[in-house]
């Protein structure tokens, strides 16, 4: 890093026409700071922090961005946070709308502008990362000495540009230390991260803002297509393209229009005569095939890989999302089908109707149970009875209570029952296809008449409970096979809820990183999960639903040595997933044929399938003793 005097006197020599060793990112700012915006490098301005009425202006006017972008935000920050970097989310004019930081600095972080409120505008602060980003429209790392500013050489500062729907820049992402090592080339990591969270950003305000649509993400490789694509482009029932990220209008513009901001003309544009397909054909593109079956080619002729996402079906009269309560909103981040679960829910929520809660083992059904019981303002007690759980001949009296002297050995003033506890509050019946169809009757009677009778007992007692039921079986079915009582059924199912299994959810990241924050809250701790255990993650089928995914991480993260979990720290199921003996002989051509495609390269086909060395080299083995 130079001083302000040999600062200075280089940035005169850029302005007389002298060459110059810095970036050209770096050179064109600093003719415009001069030229444009006639600042003066000899005289030093302090930070800027914008009023707090013209703040929260700007933070409303960004609030749905915010909002948004705050899951990826918050991931990007947590991996950065230990080398003492800061986050800045600003808007378009270069106002920081949303901060993260370690409070410990705050003084410091605030005399140097990183900070909530500070204006990093280039014709304010001069050539700085957030600045330069506005103006480019490109990532872009500012270095030191690379500011404008001499009160701002001592900051690294690396940004990545956010834009909308229509292709409009929106926001600037940048992170930032107050000091860092000398060299520019340590901040390349930086910029990556920051990137890669730009592009995510764009992403899930995409789909948050057209919601109704189609969305078709769209890579070179099928590897990453469901969880990082390149590209993504919203489709209306039309047909027409309704919005892109700005990778979508990168890549239409270097097919069809060279011309810089051309892409914009996209928009509105039937997506048959760009690709070939058309919108009925999007189905064929869902997560229901395999990954390198999703196949599209431009109208040019170029093989690109395609994913897709059906859209939210419209239904009238539910809630907007954002209005969803707060516990049926954690339950999902982002799968279309489990919205269309917490929309269902929310309306149901505040009536006393029966409600029943169908879904594969493990899928969720008491957290969606206690959440509908929680949005209640005086829900009671929620009472939780798993039917298949309790040996038959305890069940009885379990659900019904007993009175003194019932039976040898019962206690001696008696027993109120898990039905009777649940007076006032929510009563939920967890697997109850398994309730022996005996007792079904003596439920059927309590839902009818509102009263119970404890084993034992002469007199009944009145109770008012809100019901909820789950089970994974198809109870439409047991009643089929004469195995539950066709009337309990219909009380029962008033209403219906069907959860969808984790491999058909679209959420899995989200959910991971969820669990992940919970399980560093408890152990006051931060827990990351590195690439190559995220992508094993989102291989397995998951046959144990949500709990085998938070049971999985939970041991993972106490068998980590550090803060980042890694594939070894996964089960072995996880980390080897088991191959069909009918897919072995494919399997091995298409191996051999990826690792040719790699020049023999095993270190570069395993970063290619986000896999470790040692995973290439034991598949490699097993293949061959087949």
């Amino acid at each position: 890093m130079i001083s302000a005097r040999s600062h200075v006197e280089e940035i005169a020599h850029v302005a007389l026409g002298k060459g110059s060793l810095r970036d050209a990112p770096v050179v064109q700012s600093w003719l415009r700071c001069l030229n444009d915006y006639r600042l003066d490098p000899a005289q030093a301005q302090e930070a800027y922090i914008v009023p707090s009425t013209q703040l929260k202006e700007h933070r409303e006017q960004s609030d749905e961005l915010i909002r948004i972008g705050r899951s990826a935000v918050e991931g990007l920050f947590r991996h950065v946070m230990d080398q003492h970097y800061v986050l800045l989310l600003s808007d378009a004019r270069g106002v920081t709308v949303d901060f993260m930081g370690d409070p410990t600095f705050d003084n410091q972080l605030r005399r140097a502008g990183l900070y909530l409120g500070s204006e990093w505008s280039e014709n304010r602060a001069g050539t700085c990362a957030v600045g330069a980003c506005i103006v480019s429209g490109d990532p872009v790392i500012i270095h030191q000495d690379d500011h404008f500013d001499s009160s701002h050489i001592g900051l690294t500062c690396t940004a990545a540009p956010i834009f909308d729907t229509l292709g409009d820049l929106t926001a600037v992402l940048d992170i930032s230390q107050l000091r860092s090592p000398t060299v520019k080339a340590s901040q390349h990591l930086a910029l990556h991260l920051v990137t890669t969270t730009a592009r995510r950003i764009e992403l899930a305000n995409l789909m948050a803002r057209t919601r109704h649509d189609w969305i078709l993400r769209i890579s070179r490789s099928p590897d990453f297509l469901d969880v990082d694509p390149e590209a993504a482009i919203a489709i209306d029932a039309n047909g027409r393209i309704s919005g892109l990220t700005h990778g979508g209008f990168r890549a239409l513009a270097r097919m069809f229009e060279p011309q810089p901001g051309a892409a914009r003309g996209v928009i509105g544009t039937p997506i048959s005569q760009l690709f070939d397909i058309d919108v009925d054909d999007l189905p064929r593109f869902t997560r229901s095939r395999a990954d390198r079956e999703r196949v599209i080619r431009t109208r040019s002729g170029v093989m690109l890989f395609a994913g897709a996402i059906a859209p939210v079906t419209r239904t009238r009269g539910l809630p907007a999302a954002d209005r969803i309560p707060r516990p049926l909103r954690e339950l999902s981040f982002g799968d279309a089908a489990m919205e269309a679960v917490q929309l269902r829910a929310s309306k149901l929520a505040p009536r006393d109707v029966p409600i029943l809660i169908q879904g594969e083992t493990g899928a969720g059904k008491e957290f969606l149970a206690r959440a509908i019981h929680d949005i209640r303002p005086n829900p009671g007690r929620f009472v939780a009875v798993n039917c298949a759980a309790i040996p038959e001949a305890l069940i009885e009296s379990e659900l019904f209570g007993y009175a003194s002297g019932a039976f040898t050995g019962a206690a001696p003033r008696g027993k109120i029952g898990l039905i009777e506890a649940a007076d006032g509050g929510t009563l939920f019946l967890d697997e109850i296809g398994d309730m022996p169809i005996g007792l079904q009757a003596r439920l059927l009677r309590v839902l009818s008449e509102g009263e119970i009778t404890p084993v034992g007992a002469h007199r009944p007692k009145p109770v008012s409970f809100r019901l909820i039921s789950a089970s994974h079986h198809r109870l439409d079915q047991l009643v089929a096979d004469g195995r539950f009582r066709r009337d309990l059924f219909f009380r029962l199912n008033a209403a219906t809820l069907m959860l969808p299994a984790l491999r058909e959810r679209q959420d899995l990241d989200g959910l991971v990183d969820h669990l992940l924050a919970r399980i560093g809250a408890d152990e006051g701790r931060t827990i990351r999960l590195s690439h190559t255990a995220r992508m094993a993650l989102r291989r397995h089928p998951w046959p144990g639903n949500l709990r085998e995914l938070a049971n999985t991480l939970r041991v993972a993260a106490a068998l980590a040595d550090g803060s980042e979990i890694t594939p070894d720290d996964l089960p072995e199921t996880l980390r080897n997933p088991a191959e069909p003996a009918t897919a072995v002989a494919s399997a091995s051509d298409d191996l051999a044929a990826e690792l040719a495609a790699c020049g023999g390269n095993v270190s570069e086909l395993a970063r290619r399938l986000g896999v470790d060395r040692s995973t290439i080299h034991r598949r490699l083995r097993r293949l061959k003793r087949s």
